[in-house]
């Protein structure tokens, strides 16, 4: 009786979909990614829940896509526990954005540009990631494999294995190591 119940709304689910992936013409995206894309474009500098995403990407993988567009192609996406934490440490880029309340299933395109060496930058975050030590010492290794170039939340957030305390890392190396 459950799999039945559970059979009959998958047509529903494919209607929904369908419905979700006309709201953006083909011209503007063709591909689930693309849509995604066409839609936080649309809307930068505004919260997007995740499920909008859901919505208008008409696939069940958008959020794999979401961090495709952050990590493979450069866009400045953020996460809302990234957002939280930039705020609570006083790195929150946008001034009159409140992200106190996004839930980690919210994103928000900080930047309207692609970011091409950003593939480079997490490659490079990645390996330095895989490291032995601590928190402190893989940001400052990242930093220096970066100097003079932007490095985002997100990425500082990803070599640090998403700790916490990578914002507080970042300012102790700032104000109390001269760096």
């Amino acid at each position: 009786e459950l799999r039945g119940k559970v059979l009959a709304l998958v047509p529903c689910q494919r209607l929904l979909r369908d419905l979700g992936r006309s709201l953006i013409s083909k011209e503007d995206a063709s591909s689930g990614m693309g849509r995604i894309l066409a839609y936080l474009r649309k809307y930068p500098f505004i919260i997007i829940g995740g499920e909008e995403l859901g919505i208008v990407s008409g696939i069940g993988e958008w959020a794999r896509r979401v961090r495709q567009l952050r990590v493979e192609f450069g866009w400045s996406i953020l996460t809302g526990l990234t957002a939280r934490e930039m705020a609570a440490e006083g790195e929150f880029p946008l001034d009159g954005v409140n992200v106190s309340e996004m839930k980690v299933t919210d994103y928000i395109l900080i930047s309207e540009n692609e970011d091409r060496e950003a593939a480079h930058r997490w490659n490079v975050a990645n390996q330095i990631r895989k490291q032995k030590g601590g928190v402190r010492d893989k940001i400052l290794a990242f930093l220096k494999e970066n100097v003079g170039k932007p490095v985002t939340g997100e990425e500082l957030r990803y070599v640090a294995s998403d700790k916490k305390e990578w914002a507080r890392r970042v300012r102790e190396l700032r104000t109390e190591n001269g760096w």
